[in-house]
């Protein structure tokens, strides 16, 4: 199995009055942020705080929005988690890479603005996605999400790398209905080159987890010219997922520069900049390869 991702709590080895300072300005921060009209939790001490992450009282939301057959079927709230261990070259969310761009929120908090929205769920066959970010790095808090989530017959997705997988137990798997899994490339050399040195195997394993468990899988691949346009590494991917029982969909996602404008006001150099966007026949020579295997294509 592989090791689960790293913890992103802070180092304990700070001076102390640099903490007391960072502590201040977390708190400054808070008491003014927002996230719509679900609370941030405010006032808690450091160690309390990290303490309801570890039990998944308490989670570190970026934000979350109301979307349409966008990420899963039907109308879907998707709240999307900060902190990821990836660094994917063509990220369009480079914003919620960092735990700390997000806020804490309580699971009961999170859950009453989740279910002011069963009547449109029910009505459009929707649910909740959790998104990222990489949700599956805080799995307690997943956890009890999709618990209560479920609890009210709301349809729950994960939108995953799978990298965090190892992160997952029995009980919150159960609860998860579908799986969007972002599979970046079929070798191990072009994911690496992709996510910033990660490995390609926590995904493959995953995937096959999900699958044993009977959770319905969407595969997702992001079609970058020069990156990840090699048949070589895209025939891998197809074949995994043809391999996969519970496989119900490919979604080919074209590449596009609409994160790079976030890339430049957080200052972070941005390798794609002169990328151009996948021609149509390019997309539609991928999605053949995909469509052979007898697999829905999109």
């Amino acid at each position: 199995m592989s090791s689960p991702a790293p913890s992103t709590s802070p180092s304990e080895a700070e001076p102390a009055g640099t903490k007391e300072k960072k502590a201040r300005k977390v708190e400054e921060r808070l008491q003014t942020a927002s996230l719509g009209d679900i609370p941030v939790v405010t006032g808690l001490p450091r160690r309390a705080l990290f303490s309801a992450q570890r039990t998944g009282e308490v989670g570190i939301v970026h934000s979350w929005e109301l979307v349409t057959a966008v990420d899963g079927p039907g109308t879907r709230m998707t709240v999307f988690l900060a902190g990821c261990p990836l660094r994917c070259q063509y990220c369009h969310n480079p914003d919620m890479l960092a735990g700390h761009r997000g806020l804490p929120v309580r699971v009961d908090d999170l859950l009453k603005r989740i279910k002011r929205y069963r009547g449109v769920f029910k009505a459009t066959g929707g649910g909740l996605t959790l998104s990222g970010g990489e949700a599956l790095l805080q799995p307690a808090f997943v956890g009890r999400v999709f618990a209560g989530a479920k609890e009210k017959g709301i349809h729950t997705a994960i939108d995953t790398s799978g990298f965090a997988g190892p992160n997952v137990d029995d009980a919150l798997l159960a609860n998860i209905d579908l799986a969007l899994l972002d599979v970046k490339a079929g070798d191990d050399e072009t994911y690496r080159r992709v996510t910033g040195g990660r490995s390609l195997q926590p995904t493959l394993d995953f995937g096959r987890r999900l699958a044993a468990s009977g959770v319905e899988i969407w595969i997702r691949f992001v079609l970058v010219p020069g990156l990840t346009d090699d048949p070589a590494t895209i025939e891998p991917i197809a074949d995994y997922a043809a391999s996969l029982p519970t496989v119900t969909r490919v979604e080919v996602l074209p590449f596009h520069q609409m994160g790079r404008g976030k890339w430049a006001e957080l200052g972070l150099p941005y390798k794609l900049a002169d990328t151009e966007p996948p021609s149509p026949d390019l997309i539609r020579r991928t999605r053949e390869i995909f469509s052979s295997r007898g697999i829905a294509t999109y």
